[in-house]
């Protein structure tokens, strides 16, 4: 197949989480010279599959290859991969089965590498994430097959293809804080201990703001209110609870500490309890190591653009990558209407993903 052609296959197999749409046995095939692993949990699929030229590093590329459901107002069959203008249409083509079908093609046609190359595949990014990459790479671990460096082809392109790349995430700190008052009858608001007017007080005083200054890498870790309710839905009670929730993308300036800390300091003398979940944590990958370096020159030699180093964004599965001591980075197609209806990617995206991915693979030394 010739990668546009691959391209399509994948678009148009309905692979909704955790469904893989028959994709995982299907690039297996694709990939006969290369040992296959097949790591499913539950419902989930996961293959990792991989090559040894020589030796030398493992580079490993990867990605997922379910999606989020179409949903409605298409003007187009999601699931068709319709070409028009240039363009590519269809659910997945930026997040992130052109990645997936940039990265097959490439290793596919890879005649010599100097060490190993592999791809790690799952089904569950889009969706919980518990059973997919994170489970796929305690079994690498487990049997020393964890890869020295990895490319996770998601979309981060902002304005034109190869104008960025990632070299870390910010994490995902989630609160949830219930402030306590006294219920009472709105006619004797002085019998009563209202939670809506203690925390009219202070919103101004939390509300988006920046719990550290950030760096040159990551914006500020802001505080970002999500929800707030309370009240029976009558106009004459006044409520007993206030329940809020927020979520902070912190970097690595901020921690739960902080944020406990933050809230302390607004809420302090009044009756609340506040529970902290971290969703995912924050990492950064050294831009001096040799899979940042290499990235950036495939991506000039093939655009003529030297892409920025970015953290911007929320999460994807790098975050599994970092904290294993894994040098991973993200580099992808535009980034503009992932999870949208009409997604669509350009077709020399796709074909410029490629040949960056070819290029990283025959200048890796």
């Amino acid at each position: 197949m010739e990668i546009i052609e691959l391209f399509k296959k994948l678009v148009e197999s309905k692979s909704e989480t955790p469904d893989d749409g028959g994709l995982l046995d299907f690039i297996e095939s694709y990939l006969p010279e290369f040992t296959a692993i097949r790591i499913d949990v539950e419902d989930v699929k996961n293959l990792f599959i991989y090559k040894k030229f020589s030796e030398g590093e493992h580079l490993c590329f990867a990605g997922h290859v379910d999606v989020v459901p179409a949903g409605k107002g298409w003007d187009t069959n999601p699931y068709e991969a319709v070409e028009k203008e240039g363009y590519i249409y269809g659910r997945g083509t930026q997040d992130m089965k052109s990645g997936v079908a940039a990265f097959t093609q490439a290793v596919k046609e890879a005649d010599d590498f100097k060490g190993t190359l592999s791809l790690l595949l799952t089904s569950d990014e889009e969706g919980e994430g518990v059973n997919g990459t994170i489970k796929a790479l305690e079994y690498l671990k487990e049997h020393n097959l964890l890869p020295d460096a990895a490319v996770v082809a998601e979309p981060t392109c902002e304005e034109v293809f190869g104008d960025a790349i990632k070299v870390g995430r910010r994490g995902s700190i989630n609160g949830y804080l219930t402030l306590y008052g006294k219920q009472g009858h709105a006619a004797y608001p002085e019998k009563a201990r209202n939670p809506i007017h203690m925390i009219a007080k202070i919103l101004e005083n939390i509300a988006g703001i920046d719990l550290d200054a950030g760096d040159v890498f990551f914006s500020p870790s802001k505080f970002v209110i999500t929800d707030i309710r309370s009240g029976m839905q009558v106009t004459n009670v006044t409520p007993s609870h206030l329940e809020m929730m927020f979520n902070v993308r912190n970097t690595t300036l901020t921690t739960q500490h902080e944020v406990s800390a933050f809230v302390a300091k607004h809420f302090a003398g009044l009756d609340y309890t506040l529970k902290l979940t971290q969703g995912s944590y924050p990492f950064k990958t050294n831009t001096q190591t040799k899979v940042v370096r290499n990235i950036d020159a495939a991506i000039e030699k093939v655009t003529g653009i030297k892409p920025k180093h970015s953290t911007a964004g929320g999460t994807s599965d790098a975050r599994f990558l970092a904290p294993l001591g894994i040098e991973v980075i993200e580099f992808g197609v535009k980034n503009d209407t992932i999870h949208s209806t009409n997604e669509r990617t350009s077709k020399k995206e796709v074909e410029d993903l490629y040949a960056v991915f070819k290029t990283l693979i025959s200048t890796w030394k």
